[in-house]
C-alpha cells in the first residue's frame, strides 16, 4: 500500500498528537522546495517525551509501510530529525526549538491547517 504525502502528513501529526507533542506546525513546501512536500515541527518538554514522540512516529510509519529513510539525534533527544521522504519531521526539546526557531527559516511556506 502506497501512502501519499498528504496522508503521511496526517498520520505523522496524529502520532505526534497521541504523545502530547506541543505546538505542532506543518509547513507545505510543495511550491518552494524540492527537499520534501511537508515539514512537521513539534516539541516535547523532556528528553523522554521527545523520544516517545519519535518512537510513535517511527511506529506509525512502519505500520503503514513507509520507510524511514533516516533518523538523527535520537541519542541526545534534543533535536530529532526523521526523514520519511515526502515528510520531514523535526522533534525538538522545548529549549532547542526556541533557540533554532526553524519556522522562521521557512517563512515562505504555508502553514497547513487541520480541522
Amino acid at each position: 500500500m502506497t501512502v501519499n504525502s498528504d496522508k503521511l502528513l496526517e498520520l505523522t501529526v496524529a502520532a505526534a498528537e497521541d504523545k502530547k507533542a506541543m505546538n505542532i506546525v506543518a509547513l507545505n513546501l510543495k511550491e518552494i522546495s524540492l527537499v520534501a512536500d511537508y515539514f512537521v515541527i513539534c516539541h516535547g518538554n523532556s528528553d523522554t517525551q521527545v523520544q516517545a514522540i519519535t518512537t510513535a512516529i517511527r511506529k506509525t510509519a512502519d505500520e503503514h509501510g513507509v520507510r524511514v529513510r533516516g533518523i538523527e539525534g535520537v541519542d541526545t533527544a534534543r533535536w530529532v530529525l526523521i526523514d520519511l521522504g515526502d515528510v520531514i519531521v523535526h522533534v525538538f526539546h522545548r529549549d532547542e526549538r526556541e533557540y533554532y526557531s526553524i519556522e522562521r527559516l521557512w517563512s515562505d511556506a504555508k502553514v497547513v491547517e487541520f480541522a
